[in-house]
């Protein structure tokens, strides 16, 4: 399946967190969309890889992803060698996205950074025509993104561009509340952490509105980019007022 925007989140629900909205926003928009995580998780303080399995799998359908897969990296110990690399350019190769979201640069979590670039990388090397990858036996094609956009998570980073997700934001929440071991639970049977109390969604909700008062809207995603975006006219700059 080729699609048009290919999400990669390095733990189950790093999507639904950083990107969702625009995701769900493209979709919307008639995009092809689709999902890698890199990790089940499995090293998180709450839940199990089963269960963020199975919650992923409920975040997709609300997303209305067109497709969903793990890579099955160890989490927390993956690396950026070329065993890994060759696993994320093959799905690169597979999905043939004009657009790729990856983890932010530099985070809270050191997952996110390695995964930031691992992607970045793959993404490049996914074009030379050199590497050679196979998907279910069959020899697979060069394949190079157009952009690669990496998406703000826990610590504040300056966007580079913002996204629209006003009319979206409820529905991104929805996402992140299919992780039930993760967010917003009073479940004492398993310790509380940073992201699990109900007071975290609170931050989401903060800086989804301080990206959106940027751009003049209610509810707005960011993102960084070290390639210049370029256009052919203002209209892209120009909304339809009715």
């Amino acid at each position: 399946m080729k699609v048009n925007i290919l999400a990669f989140g390095v733990h189950p629900d790093d999507v639904e967190l950083g990107c969702s909205g625009t995701l769900i926003a493209a979709v919307a928009q008639g995009k092809k969309v689709a999902v890698i995580d890199l990790t089940r998780g499995e090293l998180g303080t709450r839940g199990t890889a089963e269960t963020r399995d199975k919650e992923a799998a409920n975040a997709a359908k609300i997303m209305g992803v067109h497709a969903r897969e793990n890579l099955n990296m160890a989490d927390g110990f993956f690396q950026n060698d070329e065993a890994h690399l060759k696993k994320v350019i093959t799905a690169i190769r597979k999905y043939q996205p004009e657009i790729v979201l990856c983890n932010a640069p530099e985070d809270r979590h050191p997952d996110h950074g390695r995964s930031s670039k691992l992607v970045s990388d793959a993404a490049f090397l996914s074009g030379l025509i050199k590497i050679q990858t196979d998907h279910e036996g069959n020899k697979q094609e060069q394949w190079r993104p157009s952009y690669v956009f990496h998406y703000i998570q826990d610590r504040y980073l300056k966007p580079d561009f913002l996204f629209d997700i006003s009319d979206h934001y409820d529905q991104k929440i929805k996402s992140v509340l299919c992780y039930t071991t993760q967010f917003n639970t009073t479940d004492t049977s398993e310790p509380q952490t940073y992201i699990s109390t109900p007071d975290f969604l609170d931050v989401i909700k903060a800086r989804a509105l301080m990206f959106g008062k940027r751009i003049g809207v209610k509810y707005a995603e960011g993102y960084l980019t070290t390639k210049m975006i370029g256009v052919k006219s203002f209209d892209a700059f120009i909304q339809n007022v009715t």
